[in-house]
């Protein structure tokens, strides 16, 4: 059985792996996507949007699958330019998820460092919205594992 949900977040893709950015309206969500693609792309690896504002969740075979809805495919929001045409990916497997908020906490629990999203648990961190912080979340995807957690 599969589950699926779409939420308000905006989501690429990094070599084989999915992030998925989640926040606020106005958090920077759009921007961080943005960046963590041009950053990979500059280092010479495969970077690209799968979704923006919106993405598609689902859990398929112990994955969590990250896919964009439609009409928004290929928009992306650039704040002082609207919403621009981007390529885009049609669905990556979530392997970390980015929270984006105003007052993060300083550190972190442990539980803190995993959600379950559509029956599936995957590594998450916690950020502060409005930040650029590209390189700390590719470092830290860098060092996830390929592992996920079905409960």
């Amino acid at each position: 059985m599969s589950r699926s949900e779409t939420i308000h977040a905006s989501c690429v893709v990094i070599g084989e792996a999915g992030v998925l950015i989640r926040g606020r309206s106005g958090s920077g969500k759009s921007t961080l996507a943005r960046e963590m693609v041009l950053h990979t792309l500059q280092a010479g690896r495969f970077g690209c949007l799968v979704s923006d504002d919106r993405t598609g969740l689902r859990a398929e075979h112990g994955r969590l699958l990250g896919s964009p809805v439609e009409p928004l495919a290929g928009h992306l929001e650039v704040h002082g330019l609207g919403i621009i045409r981007q390529p885009y990916e049609r669905s990556a497997v979530i392997r970390l998820v980015i929270d984006l908020s105003e007052d993060p906490p300083r550190f972190p629990e442990a539980q803190d460092g995993n959600v379950v999203l559509c029956g599936v648990m995957v590594p998450r961190i916690r950020m502060r919205a409005g930040a650029s912080f590209a390189s700390i979340a590719l470092g830290r995807l860098s060092g996830v594992c390929d592992t996920v957690v079905t409960l």
